[in-house]
């Protein structure tokens, strides 16, 4: 006979009250450090190589210009042709600045004189399509400009 009897065994219940707390904890977490990719990109690129890289202080008054080549043959444009793309949209430098001036207008005064633009371009264009591109910018009042580059191994 035995000294202990152990009575059916009942598993405890789970305590569910701080449940939704941690969900919601977890999203708003992941919400926060969560990058979303905001322009689909048309055209490839690779960017040439450098030594002296900075990185941006202010990302809120930064335009991303992409030139290189299209991922895709679109209509009445051949493959082999360099595209500038501003946005989710294939420019020539005439739109460019177009396009410059009525972003310029939309930021504060403050934030005109802080207006970047960064072109990143495939290291295989040709410095004709960037001096025309520069000359819109210029145009526009766009004078702050990058170029994106990786780090040199």
């Amino acid at each position: 006979m035995s000294l202990f009897r152990h009575k059916g065994r009942r598993v405890p219940q789970l305590h569910t009250t701080a449940l939704p707390d941690m969900i919601f904890t977890i999203l708003f977490f992941f919400i926060m450090v969560t990058h979303l990719r905001q322009v689909t990109l048309k055209v490839q690129y690779r960017v040439p190589q450098g030594t002296q890289l900075t990185k941006l202080a202010k990302k809120s008054t930064t335009t991303y210009i992409y030139v290189g080549h299209p991922l895709k043959v679109m209509k009445g444009i051949d493959s082999p042709k360099t595209c500038i793309q501003v946005n989710d949209k294939i420019m020539d430098c005439d739109m460019v600045t177009d396009y410059m001036v009525e972003e310029r207008k939309r930021l504060l005064p403050e934030d005109r004189e802080q207006m970047t633009v960064v072109i990143k371009a495939d290291r295989h264009t040709e410095m004709e399509t960037i001096g025309q591109l520069k000359q819109a910018l210029r145009k526009a009042g766009a004078l702050r400009i990058h170029y994106s580059a990786e780090k040199e191994i």
